[in-house]
């Protein structure tokens, strides 16, 4: 049998201590760590041709740091890319923009 508890007037009851979890902040300050990183993202490439020209312009090639179990769970293609070394593996995507890719890997850390 349901009870139902009313949460106003004198049927309060007394808050609880529900401790933070650090797992959040703790994979965040992960995002770009070289040291701790086994996963190594180069984006952009050399040049490209601007849209509607003939003319070739310069992008500049970005490196990024990123860890393996963190792709599998939030970013399983990066992770599949990333998978066939042991030791830090270098990915290369040349169709993304540095400061978009910047952008969704954050966005996977946290």
């Amino acid at each position: 049998q349901m009870r139902k508890i009313e949460l106003t007037g004198t049927n309060v009851p007394p808050s609880q201590f529900i401790p933070e979890n650090p797992l959040c902040k703790n994979v965040l300050k992960r995002f770009m760590d070289e040291e701790s990183a086994d996963v190594l993202i180069e984006v952009g490439s050399g040049s490209t041709l601007g849209e509607g020209t003939n003319k070739k312009s310069k992008t500049t090639l970005a490196t990024f740091y990123a860890h393996h179990f963190i792709l599998q769970d939030c970013a399983p293609a990066l992770a599949e890319l990333a998978k066939s070394a042991k030791n830090m593996t270098s990915i290369r995507i040349t169709d993304a923009k540095p400061d978009i890719f910047r952008h969704m890997l954050y966005y996977v850390y946290g």
